[in-house]
């Protein structure tokens, strides 16, 4: 057990190939070290896998982890995270997700699930607090997700009682290399942990309990949380633009600084980009707003498709399903999102790979009969890719890099490590390329630290200038890092932007701030490399700290959570170095660092060579991009993990 509030101080291990089940320790000092979520998940994973495997691999392990956050309705924070080798990039992946399943894990008692090995029969797994059942799962293969969690809940001893589920679709079954896994209608949907899901054959696992979570300075935490959903109310991003239009109103900024993902990343522009915006899918659409289990934000759109009110696109599927293949239907990506869920596939990762056979079907590389701006044919293609129905299908159900390396072209496939790009085109927007290059999953714009919200979609900073943008990527890695770790959804740490920067974009401070942030890199750098001068708490614009040291007894403040964020980009670099990934891993494709975006404009490509150099030097890294010896001792990361990456004689 955790002296530590806001856990239950148990993580449950269930091995499929024994059936044996298990509890997992975790010490109190590493909670304080690796705090919970992703971080926690990459502590587990690197304590259990030391050398390279397949995704495959029974040994391969699924991680699903809670934060301490989770369950005591601070605001967003029914998220929880599931880690594991992705078949996707052969890298250690994690996905977040805004699902009951997490909440119902915790109220059974458990902070985790760890899951290895393989059954031999297709299996879901029933947790009822202390009671842990394998039942046959024969009658549910082949069912869809939303089909699956609806028999799952009638089959429970009591229908009425709403119980946690997580499940895959006939993509996890078929070992589509980016199947996702859903809880509810939300998705973990990055690095194909739906398919890891298939080959140990585990169709589902569901959860319900009756535990309650100790809450260590209640009367402190719960005023806190008052004050922090009131100011997500009114700040003009959480409070405003998210809940009007959700995350696609971020196309048209996009479009206006020429970051709209169009055509397979040859332009950063789309002329019908108004058809497959957030105002157009506002008035046409939208059914009404919600949300995850005790979020005020309710950014999510409910649209109907065939009859039924759905979960509606992201702006990464409009763009990428949207621009990206010269697409201005919003009907069908509404539709082709739905089913995407529904079969239980990454939307990004398909639709990057999506756009990427269509460029080589242009370019006589492979002929799929893919074209762009041509979408008659492909909602037979998704379903096609589920099933591996033919061989355009079975490729496209590849990704990306598989296709590159079968037909060529990688010079324009669309991805970093195997993983495809988010909707972002970095070509105006450095930061982001280079937070695309760096990321420890692959092309991903969160785990890359998120750096276009300087470039242009909150503030509105150089977004061509290599200034200071390397030392803002590791500063925002690191929180993003830890606030997920604690349990709370990425959208909270908009609000870290004072209010009067967004609604005054034209104003003399706010224009005085753009142009400051690339001359600030030293500043930052220096905050990165000694966390301790930020040993301060901002309960207003980042109430994280206190609402965890509230809930647990921890004392944290931003230093010491940005320690902790830190510490986890870090553990997951040095386990993806064992699992045999390179600083040659850390590039982007050739179109978007050496073609400019705009003809005219010289500065419009990612300039990654300089950027590169500059970010492994203020992470603490050496020239092979690997964390130095000094920084594993300051950091306490695990006493073997330079042998790890070094070699055995390293001390």
């Amino acid at each position: 057990m955790s002296k530590y509030g806001g856990y239950q101080g148990k993580i449950l291990k269930i091995d499929l190939s024994t059936r044996n089940i298990s509890d997992y320790e975790i010490t109190d000092s590493e909670r304080e070290l690796y705090l919970g979520g992703k971080i926690l998940a990459a502590k587990i994973i690197y304590d259990n896998i030391k050398r390279k495997i397949d995704a495959f691999d029974p040994e391969n392990l699924l991680v699903i982890t809670t934060g301490p956050l989770n369950g005591l309705l601070a605001p967003c924070s029914s998220r929880f995270n599931i880690s594991g080798i992705s078949p996707l990039t052969g890298l250690l992946t994690s996905s977040n997700c805004g699902g009951t399943f997490g909440m119902k894990l915790k109220a059974a008692g458990y902070d985790a699930l760890i899951v290895t090995g393989k059954s031999k029969e297709r299996i879901y797994i029933e947790i009822n607090d202390d009671k842990v059942e394998f039942k046959n799962a024969d009658s549910l293969w082949g069912k869809e997700c939303m089909a699956t969690q609806e028999e799952l809940q009638n089959m429970q001893a009591n229908p009425k009682l709403k119980t946690g589920k997580i499940v895959i679709g006939p993509a996890g079954e078929n070992l589509v290399r980016y199947a996702c896994i859903l809880s509810d209608e939300r998705a973990a949907g990055r690095g194909g942990l739906g398919a890891v899901m298939g080959a140990k054959n585990l169709k589902a696992i569901t959860v319900q309990g009756t535990h309650k979570i100790e809450v260590k300075e209640k009367e402190k935490y719960q005023a806190l949380i008052k004050k922090w959903i009131e100011y997500l109310r009114k700040h003009p991003l959480t409070g405003n633009q998210l809940p009007r239009l959700g995350t696609a109103g971020l196309i048209a900024p996009m479009q206006a600084k020429n970051i709209l993902s169009t055509k397979n990343f040859s332009s950063g522009r789309f002329d019908k980009f108004e058809s497959v915006s957030g105002e157009v899918l506002a008035e046409k659409y939208l059914v009404k707003n919600s949300g995850c289990i005790s979020c005020p934000i309710h950014c999510t759109r409910v649209v109907s498709v065939n009859g039924k009110n759905v979960k509606g696109p992201e702006l990464e599927t409009l763009g990428l399903l949207g621009p990206n293949i010269l697409n201005d239907n919003l009907e069908a990506i509404l539709r082709w999102n739905y089913l995407l869920d529904e079969l239980g596939m990454d939307t990004i990762s398909f639709a990057g790979t999506l756009s990427f056979a269509m460029e080589l079907n242009e370019k006589g590389m492979w002929d799929n009969g893919l074209e762009f701006g041509k979408i008659d044919k492909i909602d037979e293609l998704i379903h096609d890719v589920a099933y591996r129905n033919g061989e355009v299908a079975y490729y496209i159900g590849e990704g990306s890099r598989i296709v590159s390396k079968k037909f060529g072209g990688s010079e324009f496939a669309g991805n970093v490590k195997g993983m495809e790009l988010a909707a972002y085109e970095p070509r105006a927007a450095v930061g982001q390329g280079l937070g695309y290059a760096v990321s420890n999953r692959g092309g991903c714009h969160l785990n890359g630290g998120y750096n276009v919200i300087l470039e242009g979609l909150g503030l509105s900073a150089n977004q061509y200038t290599p200034k200071g943008k390397a030392s803002f990527t590791m500063m925002f890695q690191d929180l993003m890092e830890a606030v997920s770790a604690g349990g709370s959804c990425l959208f909270t740490t908009y609000a870290i932007f004072p209010p009067s920067l967004i609604e005054k974009p034209n104003s003399k401070l706010t224009r005085f701030i753009n142009k400051a942030i690339p001359h600030l890199g030293s500043a930052v750098a220096l905050a990165n490399r000694f966390p301790g001068i930020l040993s301060l708490n901002l309960p207003t614009l980042f109430p994280h700290p206190l609402a965890i040291s509230y809930a647990t007894g921890m004392k944290l403040n931003f230093g010491k959570l940005k320690r902790i964020g830190e510490r986890g980009y870090n553990l997951e670099r040095i386990i993806n170095l064992t699992l045999g990934m390179t600083c040659e891993d850390d590039s982007l494709p050739k179109r978007l660092t050496d073609e400019r975006q705009q003809p005219d404009n010289k500065r419009s490509k990612v300039p990654l060579k300089k950027l590169k150099k500059t970010y492994y030097r203020v992470r603490g890294w050496d020239k092979l991009g690997r964390p130095t010896k000094s920084l594993i001792r300051r950091l306490r990361l695990p006493k073997d993990s330079a042998a790890q990456i070094y070699g055995a004689k390293a001390n």
